[in-house]
This record gives structure tokens, sequence and C-alpha cells, in this order.
């Protein structure tokens, strides 16, 4: 077992590498100072972060140990002194009483007369008419005496939520501006055609129209004491990590239904219109036809597909006339594809609604600034209560390059 003083130069050296990996990075936007983190970074900065958490959990568990051995030690030595030579009643008020060995029924036993002369051992006639029985009376038990000693583990439960999956799905680049602009070509008229020696040739025609996704930004805070922060080894980097996926859940849920009302993300549900309806088809065979409208339609190649576990459940159910389950065995886990396409579950995706597409080349997240945490006890009252505000926040675009890349499946 690690001792306190080489947990703590590992917790040290662990905040060494998170501090490391800021150097060089500050920035200051709008007045705001800042850090300008590529994904990679910030994914390591999480993981550290995570590795930190542990073993300040670790930490605290150690010290607690530690003290509970320095306690039991000096009770030990505290219980050793004098212990067969109590005083009886309190002090009297002109004189001290005289203290008197006082001895257990037990003593007293083997210690008489009558123990002491009998051959036997047995049948012995025995009175302790000195033994006090009003002060034997109280039982030695945990309500009375001492009560056992608790610890608590160093492991937090957390709250139960959904994995953020979405955003893995999509390309991501950082901006410094604070929306994206692109060009998109909304003119294609083709007339190549073969000609005959000295003929004109077909006018071809092209245009293109601008387009812009303004960054958006989610953030929240934590109020939190001071001395929480102080007493309780570890909590920072709870904080901090539950601020975070906080954030990314929101992010999740953006992606996909945001209204494209400011400050709201436009999400793929609300942008896309390309539907393909379930009807009376099996849910396989209305993705199926979902496939072909992004291939016909947008001349592209679908890469993932996007379902709630509950419509997923219908399809990894699904069994043939003799009860055979298309998708596996139940005693396996059933291959999470279909049509060829990885299968992505969340409850983030609205029940009965699909989404299928080509997410590696018709979309991007454009990040203006990597999640960022500030502290501060500024917020109303908080500097004369003792209290800080851990603030998270984040600025990113989700922009769809072209719409007809992807196609929901309704119905379901």
């Amino acid at each position: 077992m690690k001792t306190v003083k080489e947990l703590q130069e590992q917790v040290n050296a662990k905040r060494a590498e998170i501090a490391k990996i800021y150097e060089g990075k500050a920035t200051t936007v709008d007045g705001e100072a800042r850090y300008d983190l590529t994904i990679q970074e910030l994914e390591e900065v999480r993981q550290k972060n995570r590795e930190l958490d542990a073993l300040a959990i670790e930490l605290e568990n150690a010290r607690e140990a530690d003290e509970m051995f320095k306690k039991n030690q000096a009770a030990i030595r505290e219980a050793g002194k004098g212990v067969n030579h109590l005083p009886l009643g309190g002090e009297p008020k002109g004189r001290r009483e005289e203290q008197r060995e006082v001895k257990t029924l037990g003593q007293m036993f083997v210690e008489s007369d009558a123990y002491q002369k009998a051959e036997r051992k047995k049948d012995i006639n025995f009175s302790a008419p000195d033994f006090d029985f009003l002060e034997a009376k109280t039982l030695m038990e945990t309500g009375a005496g001492f009560a056992p000693q608790s610890i608590r583990t160093g492991r937090v439960v957390e709250y139960a939520h959904r994995r953020p999956l979405v955003a893995d799905l999509i390309p991501q680049t950082p901006t410094e501006y604070a929306s994206v602009v692109y060009m998109e070509e909304t003119t294609f008229t083709n007339n190549a055609a073969p000609r005959a020696e000295g003929g004109q040739a077909g006018e071809s025609a092209l245009a293109y129209t601008e387009r812009s996704k303004a960054v958006r930004e989610i953030a929240h805070f934590l109020p939190v004491t001071e001395i929480q922060l102080e007493d309780v080894d570890g909590v920072r980097a709870i904080i901090d990590n539950r601020l975070l996926t906080m954030l990314d859940l929101v992010e999740e849920t953006q992606l996909l239904t945001g209204d494209d009302n400011a400050p709201n993300l436009g999400g793929f549900l609300t942008l896309v219109t390309q539907a393909q309806a379930k009807g009376a088809d099996p849910v396989p065979d209305a993705i199926y036809k979902a496939m072909t409208k992004v291939r016909t339609v947008g001349f592209t190649e679908p890469s993932a597909y996007i379902t709630h576990p509950n419509d997923w459940q219908d399809v990894r159910l699904l069994r043939t006339t003799d009860g055979i389950y298309i998708w596996g065995n139940p005693s396996e886990a059933g291959p999470e594809r279909i049509w060829g396409l990885p299968v992505v579950q969340t409850t983030a995706e609205t029940e009965n609604t699909g989404l299928l597409g080509d997410f590696q080349l018709y979309s991007e997240i454009r990040r203006r600034r990597g999640a960022n945490i500030k502290v501060s006890d500024s917020h109303s009252d908080f500097f004369i209560k003792g209290k800080l505000a851990i603030r998270a926040d984040k600025r990113l675009a989700l922009v769809i390059y072209r719409l007809t890349a992807f196609c929901k499946v309704t119905g379901i």
C-alpha cells in the first residue's frame, strides 16, 4: 500500500503534467483569458483529470487510515494507564476521597477464601458483599459505550445519464472567428455534349452562394464554498469533470435537436428535411430506402445511423417465422450495425425517428473555444460569504454542408 507521502507526490506530479499542457496556450478573447487547446490536448487534460481524481481519492483514504491508526494507538496508551485503579465518586468538598482498587466479580471469586481452599474447585459457596452491582449494571454496548466506527469509501456514484456519442461521428476543427463562412455551389448546369466538327459547344453554368453559421456558446456554473474545496481532497477535480460532462450532454442534444434560433445550434433533425417514412415496411427496409435516397439525391455514401435505444430494441429482437433472432442469438451481444452502417444508440435522438447520412464528409463541428473552466468569487455576495462560482463553457458551430447527404427515417 502506498504511503501518504508517495500519493501526495503522485498527485503533485499529475497536477504538474496538466499545468504543462496549458503552458503557452493562454490567450485573450473578448477581454477574457482563455486557453487555446486542440481537441487532442483537451482530451489529454480530461484523461489526466480523471487520473488525478482517482489519486486524490486514494490519498484521502490513506490519510483517513493514518488518522485512525494514530487515534487507536493513543487510545491503547491511554487505556494502559491505571486500569485497575479507578476513583470512586466525585471530589469531596473538604478533602479528596482515597482511591481504592475496583475489582471485577471474576477477580473477587478467584481471590476468595472459598475458592482458594476448595480442593475440587466446584460446588463453591461464594458471596461478594463488597461488589457494587449498581456500578456494574450499565451494559457496555454500542448505545452506552463506543459506537462502531464507519469509514466512508472513496467511491462517488455518479448520477445516471447517457454517454455523449454523436460528436464522435463528426469531424472537428478549431476556428478563430465568431461565425463559419463558406461558399456553396447552388447552380450546376451541365451542357456538356458530343459535337460535330466545327460545331458549337454547349454553355454550362456555375453559381455560388455564401453561407454562414454563427458560433454559439453553451455555459453553466456551480456555486461552492471555499471551505468545501479546501477541506475535501479531490472535490475540485470531481466538480470540473462533472461540469464538463454536463456541457457535453447539452452539446449532443443541440447537435441533434437544436432549433437554429439564437442562441441554439441548428441540429440535424431540425435542418434535414429529406425523410423516408417507415410505413408498412420493416424497420431495416425503411433504413435501406433512406440510404438509397442519400445515394441518389445527396450523391454520397452514409457513414452512420443514429437511433433511440427503444427503436433499436425492435430491430435487435426481430425474428424469422421460425423464431430465430435475425441479429444474433440472445446469448450473444449481436452486431451494432445495420446494412453495414455503425449504429449509435442515444436517448438524445428523438424516439421513433432515426437519422443517417455522411457525417464524415458533409458535416463539421467548428470549435471557437474548447471546454473552459473559470473560478471567481465576484458573483453576487459570494466574496463576503466565502463562496466561489465555478463556470464551464464552450463555443462551437455545427455546419451541415449538404442537407441531402442526410435522411431521417420517420414513423419507426
